[in-house]
């Protein structure tokens, strides 16, 4: 593996993403993606396993949401599997305070591992569906990548935050069936193109805000 190859690709892709890293950013997003493949190898963590398209379809496709965030204090990443986008978050926006949330043993050992490995103590990790995940104070905001359709995150997730709080779901193509099933308790505020440097695929935010 080229490690001076990646850190290109990633320093290259998020000065293009308007994402500022300090050099000590940029080598603990490095360090995570390492530990990635190597416990990949014996948990199948993820389905993408070659270290340059980890950081486009990885790290720079978590931290292209990171523009998007605003004032977001607290985030809770949910379905969050190996830490995606949550851990990069972390990262990226040190002051930025993130619950990872997983059903999966095996995905939240890893993070918690790499929590560990990394310093991350803006972070923290849940073993818990997520009807079921309670927090001390409700978030500012809830994302998740790849977890559920629309209607069913906002019903799964709501609960996490006050009136107000946003909920925000990375998608792939434009989702025009998914919006038409929206249910009242929330209420449509914008679906963002995001344009992730090397990656030729659509890719949406959509922006929910519970009433």
């Amino acid at each position: 593996m080229n490690v001076a190859s990646l850190e290109d690709t990633l320093h290259l892709g998020a000065a293009e993403l308007g994402v500022a890293l300090l050099s000590s950013q940029e080598a603990k997003l490095i360090a995570y993606l390492e530990l990635l493949l190597k416990w990949n190898k014996v948990y199948n963590l993820t389905a993408v396993r070659e270290p340059q398209a980890m950081v486009t379809q990885h790290l720079l496709d978590s931290l292209s949401v990171l523009p998007h965030l605003g004032e977001v204090a607290t985030l809770v990443d949910v379905g969050a599997g190996a830490g995606l986008p949550g851990i990069p978050l972390a990262i990226a926006r040190p002051q930025l305070k993130v619950v990872l949330a997983d059903a999966s043993h095996k995905k939240t050992s890893f993070m918690q591992q790499a929590l560990l490995e990394l310093a991350l103590p803006n972070a923290s990790v849940r073993c818990e569906r997520v009807e079921r995940l309670r927090l001390s104070a409700p978030a500012d905001a809830v994302i998740c990548r790849a977890f559920a359709d629309l209607k069913e995150f906002a019903r799964l997730a709501r609960h996490l935050v006050a009136p107000g709080g946003r909920l925000l779901a990375m998608k792939g193509l434009y989702p025009h069936e998914e919006l038409l099933q929206l249910p009242p308790e929330v209420v449509l505020r914008d679906v963002i193109p995001l344009r992730v440097p090397g990656l030729a695929a659509q890719r949406h935010l959509v922006v929910m805000e519970v009433r």
